[in-house]
């Protein structure tokens, strides 16, 4: 049976009982507030109560089931999985864009992705950001963005959103934020899955520059990097020698997230999440 809806009045009831550990009582909450999409970040403000951290938990906890399920039934695999990705950035963000709400705590109040995304273009433009350096220097060496070395297997380094918010991501979330304000300046900025980190590459006069976002925007010449006196593998140098393409980020930053859910013992997000990465893996390989 479907049902409708909670109306302002009613999410107002439903957060007053919040506290109320009878059974019976959190059993109704939870399967009312599970009917609101898992996001009641807008309505929140304009309630009387205010919610200690607690009750805010608590409350993400019981949102999370119905996160699940918009991710399930929103989440898109082409025919040909990832590699339908291949450089369709509009594709590429909306899953992103997914994986953003799904992570929200569908609580707290803040920019959805794109919106973010293109706040931090127009930051840069007004800052005279006109190369793939300067926006490099502006995101990196400005610290407006930084390595979360403190909580460096936290899921929300997938959820976008919150890393422009909080200015901290993984290696991949910073450098796919590079890659789409980049994209929005129309700059050519590559990712590079390198094993066991990722990083970047712009062109300085022509000559190619790795980008070590997570080690605050560190530009390193590929020419230097590949030189057979280094000490990187051949694997390595293949690696920094091609690019990869966006539905191969996209599968990386999936199987982030498997790890990551797995580590903290939140299996029915790793389940989902695999659920997700394999259907883009497997229409990849057959082309169904």
């Amino acid at each position: 049976m479907n049902l409708s809806p909670p109306d302002t009045k009613e999410i107002a009831a439903l957060l007053r009982l919040l506290d109320d550990e009878t059974p019976e009582v959190r059993s109704v909450v939870s399967e009312r507030l599970a009917v609101v999409g898992g996001d009641i970040s807008e309505i929140l403000p304009g309630m009387a109560q205010d919610l200690d951290e607690p009750e805010r938990r608590l409350l993400a906890d019981m949102l999370q089931p119905s996160r699940r399920h918009t991710l399930r039934e929103d989440w898109l695999t082409p025919r040909f999985g990832s590699a339908a990705l291949e450089d369709d950035w509009e594709l590429f963000e909306s899953h992103l864009r997914l994986l953003s709400d799904f992570l929200h705590d569908g609580v707290s109040l803040r920019q959805p992705l794109s919106d973010a995304l293109d706040l931090l273009a127009d930051e840069a433009r007004e800052d005279g950001v006109l190369t793939e350096d300067d926006l490099r220097i502006f995101l990196f060496e400005g610290k407006r963005l930084k390595g979360n070395g403190e909580n460096y297997y936290d899921p929300r380094n997938s959820d976008l959103s919150w890393c422009i918010s909080e200015s901290l991501s993984n290696p991949i979330g910073l450098g796919v934020i590079f890659m789409l304000v980049g994209k929005r300046l129309d700059m050519e900025i590559e990712g590079i899955c390198f094993p066991g980190h990722f990083l970047c590459r712009i062109h300085e006069d022509g000559y190619p520059v790795v980008v070590d976002c997570f080690d605050k925007g560190r530009a390193h010449s590929q020419a230097v990097l590949t030189d057979s006196s280094n000490e990187l593998s051949p694997e390595q140098r293949q690696s920094l020698a091609r690019s990869s393409d966006l539905g191969m980020i996209l599968i990386r930053i999936l199987n982030n997230l498997v790890d990551s859910f797995t580590r903290l013992g939140r299996s029915e997000d790793a389940l989902l999440v695999t659920e997700m990465r394999d259907s883009m893996a497997k229409s990849a390989s057959t082309g169904i």
